[in-house]
């Protein structure tokens, strides 16, 4: 009998066809929870004429939204670490679609909100769990540049988005963008066969035939006896998910995560929401005021893959302070009057420094947690950060009908850039997981069971 340490499996492992298929499907899920965050920033003003609401009450029905994301980024969050990952990401995917194609069905404003809460609940909760999947089978060279591009889906969602718009919305109205988000709907036999269970909860339930089945796949080489036992490389840590993200002195590091993410998504949800509102407002056309939408999650994609490869090279937390200090004086340099290449490439680094560096700090908080509570610390940190994304609209629609000048609305995304790369300093990375792992490799490796962990 010997034990067969599931984290050295996958993390000596060469990225192969199995490792494409779950990118694939998790950049896929991913593109889709882009484009339904996105999409109201799209169709707003058509909304806001329709419907005779003011700014302010365009900006609380995106709020309403956000505070599902909020709820559903903490509990689906905590809940997958106990019921599995692959079962609440298919509960997410039929919330979020279902409900946000019922929202091209809302008769009134009121029937909206309560559809895009409800698909909110499942908005939130996809994003954590993607992540921590996609790390947990994740060759270890190449962690950050996976999760990096899978969570480029998001910014192609953001993409298609405003794209669909422009083309759409003149023949068919604003109700078939939404429609459009019930396409997973009818892919989910096929997700529900392909995407694999975590190997922590395989090994939890004694799922050990099908998880060597699954090891077989990611490394060709591996081999498995009917006596071996699968174990984990990790330190044994008890009470309850929530608590251990304080333990092990990462009580200051788990509270300076949480104030970037509140940051960083103030930014990126005020930018997605108001974006295109505040081009408008500035003298430009509807149609080229979306195009600043879509350069701007162009941008986001670029600057992901980049970060995220350099991030793979030289530390995450390296590549982000930086970038967030430069995104944050991209957005005030917004505010002035450029010609329109110089806003084009100012929205490109914008978005390449809020969104892209928001899919890095994923990345990075995905890795700093050991793995029994990783979809825990992604959903708390992204729960408290949807608090920023549920105050941005709602603030973007207050300064816009303040009448304030323009740099005023782009300087009141811009100063929450500067705090989140302040905050993001004072996280300790000889805490992090992946140190104590780089730490135990030249060392004897201590192999606790899962159960334990």
């Amino acid at each position: 009998m010997a034990n067969i340490n599931t984290t050295e499996v996958i993390g000596t492992s060469k990225f192969n066809r199995f490792h494409f298929m779950l990118l694939f499907w998790c950049t896929f899920i991913i593109a889709f929870d882009g484009y339904d965050l996105v999409l109201y920033g799209s169709v707003v003003p058509y909304l806001i004429e329709e419907w005779s609401i003011t700014t302010v009450q365009a900006g609380a029905i995106g709020s309403y939204g956000y505070i599902g994301v909020m709820i559903g980024a903490i509990s689906f969050g905590i809940l997958a670490d106990r019921i599995g990952r692959k079962n609440v990401i298919i509960l997410c995917i039929v919330l979020f679609s279902l409900f946000t194609a019922l929202c091209g069905f809302a008769p009134n404003p009121e029937v909206f909100s309560i559809y895009r809460f409800i698909a909110g609940l499942g908005l939130g909760g996809i994003m954590p769990n993607i992540i921590a999947l996609m790390t947990d089978y994740s060759p270890k060279t190449s962690r950050s540049t996976l999760v990096s591009i899978v969570l480029c889906g998001y910014s192609v969602g953001g993409m298609m988005a405003p794209t669909l718009s422009i083309f759409l919305l003149p023949m068919f109205g604003w109700e078939i963008i939404f429609w459009i988000a019930g396409i997973p709907l009818l892919l989910l036999p096929i997700m529900y066969k392909q995407i694999p269970e975590t190997p922590n909860f395989l090994i939890a339930t004694g799922q050990s035939h099908k998880l060597s089945k699954i090891l077989s796949k990611v490394s060709p080489s591996f081999t498995h006896n009917k006596n071996d036992q699968f174990e984990v490389k990790t330190n044994s840590e008890s009470g309850s998910s929530v608590g251990q993200l304080f333990k092990n002195k990462r009580g200051l590091s788990t509270g300076m995560i949480w104030i970037t993410f509140f940051m960083s998504l103030l930014m990126i949800y005020g930018l997605n929401t108001w974006l295109p509102n505040l081009m408008f407002e500035a003298g430009y056309a509807l149609d080229s005021s979306l195009t600043f939408l879509i350069v701007l999650n162009f941008g986001a994609i670029v600057g992901t893959l980049i970060i995220g490869r350099l991030a793979d090279k030289w530390g995450p937390k390296k590549m982000l302070i930086p970038m967030y200090v430069i995104g944050g004086i991209c957005l005030v340099l917004l505010g002035f009057k450029n010609n329109i290449f110089v806003l084009y490439v100012l929205v490109a680094i914008a978005g390449a420094c809020t969104i892209g560096s928001q899919n890095i700090v994923n990345a990075f908080v995905s890795q700093y947690y050991p793995p029994r509570i990783r979809s825990t610390a992604l959903g708390v940190a992204s729960g408290v950060g949807r608090i920023g994304a549920i105050i941005a609209p709602t603030l973007g629609g207050i300064l816009l009908a303040a009448s304030l000048p323009m740099q005023m609305n782009f300087l009141a995304f811009a100063i929450p850039g500067i705090i989140a790369a302040i905050a993001l300093s004072f996280v300790p990375e000889k805490y992090a997981y992946y140190k104590q792992l780089d730490k135990n490799d030249s060392q004897e490796i201590k192999l606790d069971k899962v159960a334990g962990d």
